[in-house]
């Protein structure tokens, strides 16, 4: 499963794809939070509850089921999620006059994902608009799109040598991410300025390459020596961080000037905007 937070009239509702299943799971609080603009919209999704019929809630228990989610505090808690249909029946016991646009909005949200299954160009073209928009240059969208091919060509060779979960996925990249920069991702972040926000949108190209040379000679070193489990992977992704952590410092010895910079999305942005604006 990979989680996602979509979008609706500005507000944010945490999903779930589950790739088994080929379904998203939408938590039931956001929407209950975006339909009725409540202060307390996990009270009142308490209170629906509540209000149903025994033959309801039953039916509830179909289509309504607890992930983890993360939430605002960075940590991840069970929350009730349902299913499109399920987000369908649950819309009809809250009036709203949101109801019909949500409708509207999750008809085009599973649309989207089913095209990017039969395509997976969608993907990427929808993601490099995204960058353009936000106003990253041609230069770093290329790179920041060959970035997420390494770490998931990463991620599927840790896969293949008995690496399990998101968690210990973290840790490797923490042990990757020390050996090349000298912080871990917590850290890196910290530097930047960030909280939730993605550290690799973070970065400039000059960090992307290397965290890309760092993941990829990480994922050649495992493919080479054949690892098994948490602890042998570990050694690998220090060896291969440790690989762009030399071209790191590198670099700095013939520049004089530090590869990391605490710039952010924002800086990066406004270095753009003033770059182009024109003269007046």
């Amino acid at each position: 499963m990979s989680d996602d937070i979509k979008m609706f009239e500005g507000s944010q509702i945490r999903s779930v794809w589950d790739n088994e299943r080929e379904e998203w799971y939408f938590s039931v609080v956001d929407v209950i939070g975006s339909l009725t603009e409540s202060n307390n919209p996990r009270d009142y999704w308490y209170r629906v509850k509540k209000r149903m019929s025994e033959e309801e809630r039953s039916e509830l228990s179909t289509f309504c089921r607890q992930l983890k989610l993360k939430s605002t505090d960075g940590k991840s808690y069970k929350t009730d999620v349902a299913d499109m249909q399920g987000i369908f029946r649950i819309i009809q016991s809250v009036p709203s006059p949101k109801a019909e646009p949500f409708k509207m909005w999750l008809a085009e949200v599973g649309k989207e994902r089913i095209d990017e299954i039969i395509d997976p160009e969608l993907t990427i073209d929808r993601a490099l608009e995204s960058y353009a928009r936000k106003g990253y240059s041609r230069e770093w969208i290329n790179q920041r799109l060959q970035a997420i091919q390494v770490r998931k060509e990463l991620t599927d060779t840790w896969q293949d040598h008995g690496v399990k979960g998101s968690n210990e996925y973290a840790i490797l990249t923490n042990e990757i991410s020390k050996a090349w920069s000298g912080m871990t991702t917590r850290e890196y972040k910290d530097f930047k300025g960030l909280k939730k926000e993605n550290l690799r949108d973070n970065m400039s190209t000059t960090e992307l390459i290397l965290n890309m040379l760092a993941e990829t000679a990480t994922k050649d070193i495992a493919e080479a020596k054949n690892p098994q489990g948490l602890e042998e992977n570990k050694q690998v992704a220090q060896d291969g961080g440790s690989i762009a952590g030399d071209a790191r410092k590198s670099i700095e010895s013939r520049t004089g000037k530090p590869v990391i910079t605490s710039k952010n999305a924002i800086d990066l942005g406004r270095l753009i905007t003033d770059v182009v604006k024109p003269d007046r």
